[in-house]
């Protein structure tokens, strides 16, 4: 395994394998791994030849009072996962080599990204599309790998991939979770003890939420609200949203019917995390 931290050195890697006919797949990352990126690996391993993990922390899906300064970094742990996973190569660069000095083409989205996360993090989709566009265009994958847990981004970065013609298969991955429910998330390490306790609300509310549809509930109102409710009892907790929408259009919806996410972000003390479940009725 190599780690390189430039595109000239990632596409050198490239051409090579491009010109044996190999096939590539992309498991994009902001670093500090855990079992939801080995997840994302070992499916990339099991289908394709080659694969490259970017780590890059991207700071313009940061927006001015989040957490770019304190986002938590190990590279030297997550080099020996991914060669542990047998992973062909890290692409690891820095702010200055993905944003050249003058930066300013941008890939933007109408629609998908002006609910949920998008209402509190308005410039968010916008870093992310861009990134991953250039991730796309440096790596050039037959496949990329991206957790279910962040719906409402691999929802985009698809619609994305179909409106640019991207030549390039999408494959979204389940959810990893806790061995007690919680998904697992980079974030997760600012969690105290007491508030670590404190987010199984999150997983204990999702799994009342599919219960809830499973017992015939398709009032979206009637199973938002009651979700609320139990976010609620837990004090360390503070919604940002909890909603149901269209897993296609990412708008909301009054009935519970076709494919439909209901999602929801949560802050526990200052951390904001989030869960989801996605149903077909």
């Amino acid at each position: 395994m190599d780690i390189t931290t430039t595109i000239a050195q990632t596409r050198k890697y490239i051409k090579e394998w491009r010109s044996q006919g190999l096939t590539i797949g992309l498991v994009p990352t902001m670093g500090y791994l855990h079992d939801g990126h080995a997840s994302l690996i070992r499916q990339a391993r099991e289908s394709c030849q080659k694969v490259v993990v970017s780590i890059f922390v991207n700071p313009m899906q940061f927006g001015a009072n989040e957490d770019l300064s304190t986002y938590p970094r190990d590279l030297e742990a997550d080099s020996r996962l991914c060669e542990r996973l047998g992973v062909d190569v890290i692409f690891h660069p820095e702010p200055e080599e993905m944003y050249a000095p003058g930066f300013c083409s941008f890939v933007d989205m109408d629609g998908l990204t002006k609910e949920l996360c998008g209402r509190s993090r308005p410039i968010h989709f916008r870093g992310v599309c861009t990134v991953v566009s250039k991730l796309f265009n440096i790596v050039t994958p037959n496949k990329a790998f991206f957790g279910q847990k962040d719906a409402q981004q691999l929802a985009v970065i698809r619609r994305m991939v179909t409106d640019l013609n991207m030549d390039i298969e999408i494959v979204g991955c389940p959810i990893v979770r806790e061995e007690d429910g919680l998904a697992r998330s980079s974030r997760n390490v600012y969690l105290s003890p007491e508030e670590r306790q404190a987010a199984l609300v999150l997983s204990k509310t999702i799994a009342l939420g599919q219960r809830m549809v499973q017992e015939g509930v398709r009032d979206s109102g009637k199973l938002v609200q009651t979700m609320k409710e139990a976010i609620a009892q837990e004090p360390l907790a503070r919604i940002d949203y909890v909603e149901a929408v269209s897993m296609d259009t990412i708008q909301p919806v009054e009935t519970i019917q076709g494919r439909v996410l209901v999602a929801m972000a949560v802050f526990i003390g200052k951390t904001r995390l989030i869960d989801n479940f996605i149903v077909e009725v």
